[in-house]
């Protein structure tokens, strides 16, 4: 066979049963158990069954088998008992590791990593999200599946094997390096007219209020409830990638963007990190973030640590955040929530009944209006070109008629402030 040439193996729909393991280090913003029950249910997200599970107490990942050779021995006679076709790691696994394991456990070996891969594959549906998760799988695979040859067919299908709209995995270095440098192009096209769709929101001065928060707290039930839209609202992990931006008018009369963000989780893989840092920065430009907060999961507390850190990361702890308790209707709610020390303000809600959204978009405009000033103004007639922009870009509190002009008492920025400096007024 000529070095280049392309191998390429059919995959096919599989019923996969696995076993879920996982290293107990105590250094994880989630408990081990925690953490493992997320990965049960992205496991069975991806549509495959989860048989069992094992826990080894180590302080690090083994470089060479993840966990140590005495443990190894002991999860492939649990593997054999249990008659499991695949394992699936909680940790990230470098090629040789998967490689070593799966050599001394004759099994299909995966990871956290490929299991959200397979999901986004399955989920993805706008352009963007296709070649954001395209570009995501293909890195990976390039560091860790490219050359291992006879190990490659063992997937035999499954998870692991769905891309958006492919059939066949192509195992050539190069026509994966070559693909990677096309939807890199097609990513660079897509981020400038996301940067076109910004900069005219910017202009317009319309607040852009983002939801964050863990995946499945409920971001595009809120969406929805908010915005009177249909925007997917599943209870599942990753029910929506790509992000919605929704135009609505709130009380005040102002306009006000709102944007659904993808949902955040713990150990989200590098490479989606990077491909999806376009949509995930968009919360970058936003004048306040409402961190949507399932309060019904027990995992809740960490959820919102990941969230935090995410937004870290991300440069975005410096905005304004109002947390928003959701799903407070189930029976099931742990109190007292917890304490939020990152937030001008926290309220319960349910998203799914409408329960606090009226408040909640109350806060929204309270907090707006914190970084803005009041000011009065007095337009001449003659001037009346003016008033549209004012309409436009500014929050009205009164407006008369009046012989001299016309009167407006606004919440306005330092910008327009200065540009109706020569109008402005003592009441």
């Amino acid at each position: 066979m000529e070095k280049n040439q392309t191998k390429t193996y059919e995959t096919k729909d599989v019923e996969e049963r696995v076993v879920l393991i996982g290293i107990d280090n105590e250094k994880d913003l989630m408990n081990i158990d925690a953490s493992l029950d997320e990965l049960e249910e992205l496991v069975e997200t991806a549509g495959a069954t989860v048989i069992g599970r094992m826990i080894q107490k180590r302080e690090g990942i083994h470089k060479a088998h993840y966990f140590g050779k005495g443990k190894i021995q002991e999860l492939k006679a649990y593997v054999e008992e249990l008659g499991a076709t695949g394992i699936v790691c909680d940790d990230e696994l470098t090629a040789s590791q998967m490689r070593n394991m799966t050599s001394m456990l004759n099994v299909k070996i995966m990871n956290r990593t490929l299991v959200i891969l397979d999901i986004f594959a399955k989920r993805a549906n706008s352009a963007e999200g296709k070649v954001q998760v395209e570009l995501a799988q293909l890195r990976y695979k390039l560091t860790h599946l490219v050359g291992q040859g006879k190990d490659m067919s063992r997937l035999g299908g499954g998870i692991g094997t769905r891309g958006p709209g492919e059939k066949k995995l192509e195992m050539d270095r190069r026509n994966i390096s070559d693909r990677i440098a096309e939807l890199n192009k097609e990513l660079k096209y897509i981020e400038r007219h996301r940067q076109v769709m910004r900069e005219k929101r910017l202009k317009n001065k319309q607040p852009i209020v983002a939801f964050v928060g863990y995946t499945n707290a409920g971001k595009s039930t809120l969406m929805n409830s908010v915005t009177k839209s249909d925007v997917l609202a599943m209870d599942k992990l990753f029910a929506t990638l790509d992000t919605t931006t929704r135009k609505i008018e709130l009380q005040s009369g102002r306009e006000y963007l709102f944007t659904d963000t993808v949902g955040f989780i713990q150990k989200l893989p590098h490479n989606l990190i990077k491909a999806f840092r376009a949509t995930l920065e968009e919360t970058k430009y936003a004048d306040v973030l409402v961190h949507v907060v399932d309060s019904s999961n027990n995992a809740r507390e960490e959820q919102m640590n990941i969230v935090y850190k995410t937004l870290k990361d991300l440069d975005c702890l410096n905005k304004p955040i109002i947390t928003a308790y959701n799903k407070v209707d189930k029976d099931n709610i742990l109190r007292p929530l917890p304490k939020d020390d990152f937030s001008m303000y926290t309220l319960e809600i349910s998203a799914k009944k409408g329960n606090g959204i009226e408040s909640l978009l109350n806060i929204i405009e309270q907090v707006v209006k914190s970084f803005k000033k009041s000011i009065s103004i007095l337009i001449p007639y003659e001037k009346s070109n003016i008033v549209g922009k004012i309409h436009g870009r500014c929050e009205i509190i009164k407006n008369d008629n009046r012989d001299d002009g016309m009167f407006f008492e606004i919440y306005t920025d330092e910008e327009m402030e200065n540009r109706l400096k020569e109008f402005i007024i003592n009441n």
